[in-house]
């Protein structure tokens, strides 16, 4: 299958061009196509295999006090780490804040975006857009673009006139509400501590904690994550940076070295 592009070609003489060049400017330009029949298909393939596998761990859950957001800070392009100190919790307006999973490029440029058409909603009607109108808006922009290659998974945390709000939002235009999420590659491990110790009565000091933990956790069992376990905290009077903990250092916290005992010390017997 060939594109014919003969409308294109300019019926202008070169004077004064080689015979070859003059050849090939009358030859109507195309190229091969993949012979099959499902294209659509063919090329979602070919952007997987050559898309670069990703890895990351973010969490966020909804307490009495607000709402706990945690991330580490590796990206990585399959095998290879490209940075231990990314920003994978970006500040959209000073009472909400996005989490970075999937591309970091894409991830960055919509959350701008977001932080963008927040702030005019604001000056045009006065007040602070919700954290469900903001999740809502970001999906609606995500799915017209959905199929084009986006990787894209988030969660929306917030502060509003109705308290803490907490909405995934993904590439194919998903969003989903809820109590506790956890995205990325390391999001399993994070579950599983994450799960056991979470309680809606926690104070911020214990949520903090598990947040933290959960992390560490995370980036122990997952090789794509790693790097700075940072944790924010949402409130009614908008978001406050917690900590950022080398995980490397969180390791000796969460398993202390301990002082191994001999149990049967050798000792050199005299001569009889």
């Amino acid at each position: 299958m060939k594109l014919d592009t003969s409308g294109l070609e300019s019926a202008a003489p070169v004077w004064g061009a080689p015979s070859e060049l003059v050849d090939g400017f009358k030859t109507a330009p195309s190229f091969e196509l993949p012979s099959t029949i499902d294209f659509d298909g063919f090329q979602k393939e070919a952007v997987q295999m050559v898309k670069p596998a990703k890895g990351t761990t973010t969490l966020a859950f909804i307490f009495k006090e607000g709402v706990m957001v945690a991330a580490d800070s590796r990206a990585s392009m399959g095998g290879y780490i490209s940075s231990q100190s990314v920003k994978k919790i970006i500040e959209i307006n000073p009472y909400m804040l996005g989490t970075m999973a999937g591309g970091a490029a894409d991830c960055q440029f919509w959350h701008r975006n977001l932080g963008i058409k927040c702030r005019l909603h604001e000056l045009a009607n006065k007040r602070r857009i919700s954290v469900t109108g903001a999740s809502k808006l970001l999906a609606n922009i995500l799915y017209s673009y959905r199929g084009m290659g986006l990787s894209v998974g988030t969660m929306i945390a917030g502060w509003d006139e109705t308290g803490p709000g907490l909405y995934y939002v993904d590439s194919e235009g998903g969003r989903l509400k809820g109590m506790r999420f956890s995205v990325g590659s390391g999001s399993p491990y994070a579950y599983g501590v994450l799960d056991n110790g979470y309680r809606y009565d926690m104070s911020i000091e214990e949520a903090a904690e598990l947040a933290r933990r959960a992390i560490y956790h995370a980036t122990f069992r997952d090789g794509a994550s790693g790097g700075v376990a940072s944790v924010y905290y949402v409130g009614p009077n908008g978001w406050k940076k917690l900590s950022g903990d080398d995980v490397g250092e969180l390791h000796y916290k969460y398993h202390p070295v301990m002082p191994s005992t001999v149990e049967q010390e050798m000792v050199e017997v005299a001569g009889a």
